[in-house]
């Protein structure tokens, strides 16, 4: 069982910077892969980006690549997501999440197994 919290979110102006960060707890947390997934208003919860269990494998959605860095620091048992570049169609609940799939995507079979309950980010024009 994973516990995640997301923090950081907030309101900021389009070319501007976040940084979130999503703090674990639980078993195992360096076994697992970590993902941000969005969801903005009247639209489905989409992919952000994702990092296997070490950190050596990051991936992301096109709209993100070259803006959004995803890390972990196992140690710590936290992952985070740097997000620059920001645009106001990056407005959206932002949510942390987990699976023990080797990477995490929303389909089958890397569907996340953990959630965060969300932090807003508002980019405004």
């Amino acid at each position: 069982q994973v516990q995640l919290v997301e923090s950081g979110g907030g309101l900021v102006q389009a070319g501007g910077s976040l940084r979130l960060s999503c703090a674990a707890s639980g078993h195992s947390f360096s076994n697992y892969a970590m993902g941000w997934f969005r969801q903005a208003p009247g639209k489905e919860r989409e992919f952000v980006a994702a990092i296997n269990w070490s950190g050596s494998v990051t991936d992301y959605a096109d709209s993100m690549k070259g803006r959004f860095t995803i890390s972990r620091d196992n140690a710590k048992t936290m992952v985070s997501l740097q997000m620059n570049s920001l645009k106001p169609e990056d407005t959206a609940v932002y949510y942390c999440a987990a699976n023990f799939k080797g990477t995490i995507r929303a389909y089958f079979p890397y569907e996340p197994e953990y959630w965060g309950q969300g932090t807003q980010v508002t980019v405004s024009s």
